[in-house]
């Protein structure tokens, strides 16, 4: 017997989209961070699409918000971001998607997009006593 019924789309583990906290249009942030080194190399903009074929494929997509369509790092720059753990944070509304970088993260050709934007002089602070400590401040 022929079931010529259609298969259901894949969707996101519930679980895991009860977690998220989206923005208006629905999308989370994403950090993307090489894995071995700690560099950050970019942020995108997943939706619970784009973070199922993420969690799924094994290869980094993002939603783009300015062609409203999915594409998955490297598939016509070659630039690909394999994953190797996706996390999210305790608010539910960042995710840090640690990957393997292959070639340049940025659109512009450098390795992350945090190079060619420079340092914005910020004041450093100084911790109180000198030593490291945590802060209970909200992000």
């Amino acid at each position: 017997m022929n079931d010529s019924t259609p298969a259901p789309a894949p969707v996101l583990d519930p679980a895991v989209a009860a977690r998220l906290k989206r923005d208006q249009a629905g999308l989370v942030a994403a950090v993307v961070q090489q894995h071995d080194t700690r560099e950050v190399l970019m942020l995108g903009w997943m939706d619970d699409e784009a973070l199922r074929r993420t969690l799924t494929e094994g290869r980094v997509t993002f939603f783009s918000r300015s062609r409203d369509e999915y594409w998955r790092k490297g598939d016509t720059s070659g630039h690909a971001q394999y994953v190797r753990s996706v996390e999210i944070d305790c608010d539910g509304d960042a995710l840090l998607v640690q990957v393997e970088q292959i070639g340049a993260a940025c659109h512009t050709g450098e390795r992350t997009c945090f190079a060619a934007g420079g340092d914005l002089g910020a004041v450093v602070g100084e911790v109180p006593g000198g030593a490291g400590g945590s802060s209970e401040e909200e992000a």
